[in-house]
């Protein structure tokens, strides 16, 4: 079994998984991972809401099996111990890894499946990192109708409808350094964009189980908005693609398992 520790507190269950990092004989770097429970939410945002791409049709999602979503996007102490190299630009142990395309990160999962028994991991759907963000919210962010520096790391040179202006960071902050939404996770809004494993495609208006995306295409699906974006891009309905061989300093990642 992969999980090395299982608990529940405020905010619900969690289980954890630990690898050497190589550093030293006793030195290990620990993983928490969140459990997200099935239900319904609606996907993409209202006609009303600021901001609003016309790539977020809102529709009816149903996620019908729960899974295991990590409560940070992946760290660079992580990457390093399993990949035995960092390409982020902002180093730090516990900043996220960034500067990594959609195969690095297929190359890092296939290594850690490899070092974990039974495990099954992957990057999460762009439905379940949406269900995942909101934390059974429907308001643009999952703090609520505005968002602030101090709950997401974006360029707060460029705020969100009548919010005053405030800092730019330019460049990633420590992950748990802001607030968790209601399910325990952290950054979901911000910080660095995560890659999801969709292909990018156009939403339908009908009800969806469990959604995929696309079958095939040219750009993959990034979410949650980066520390270079400003602050309509963080929205927990706002979409981003790119060609999956790209790789910039505001790119990383989050993983789930199914198991």
């Amino acid at each position: 079994m992969w999980a090395s520790g299982f608990g529940q507190d405020e905010v619900g269950y969690y289980t954890e998984f630990s690898l050497p990092t190589g550093d030293n004989y006793w030195d290990t770097v620990t993983q928490r991972m969140r459990w997200i429970p099935p239900g319904a939410f609606m996907m993409g945002s209202p006609e009303t809401e600021l901001g609003r791409r016309e790539n977020e049709t809102l529709h009816e999602v149903i996620i019908s099996r729960g899974y295991w979503l990590a409560e940070t996007a992946c760290t660079q102490r992580l990457w390093r111990a399993v990949m035995q190299e960092n390409p982020s630009r902002f180093q730090g142990d516990e900043r996220p890894v960034e500067n990594v395309k959609y195969g690095d990160v297929q190359s890092f999962i296939a290594k850690l499946n490899e070092r974990l028994p039974s495990s099954r991991f992957a990057m999460p759907s762009e439905a379940q990192w949406e269900y995942a963000c909101r934390a059974g919210t429907s308001t643009p962010f999952s703090f609520g109708e505005t968002i602030r520096t101090d709950q997401s790391n974006f360029d707060g040179r460029f705020p969100y409808g009548d919010a005053p202006a405030e800092r730019y960071r330019s460049e990633t902050v420590v992950v748990k350094s802001l607030p968790a939404n209601a399910w325990g996770l952290y950054e979901m809004h911000g910080n660095v964009w995560e890659w999801c494993a969709d292909w990018y495609g156009a939403y339908s208006k009908e009800r969806q189980v469990d959604p995929t995306g696309n079958k095939s295409g040219s750009n993959r699906v990034m979410r949650g908005g980066g520390w270079v974006h400003d602050a309509a891009s963080v929205r927990s309905a706002c979409r981003g693609a790119l060609d999956p061989v790209f790789r910039n300093v505001y790119l990383g990642f989050r993983l789930l398992s199914s198991a």
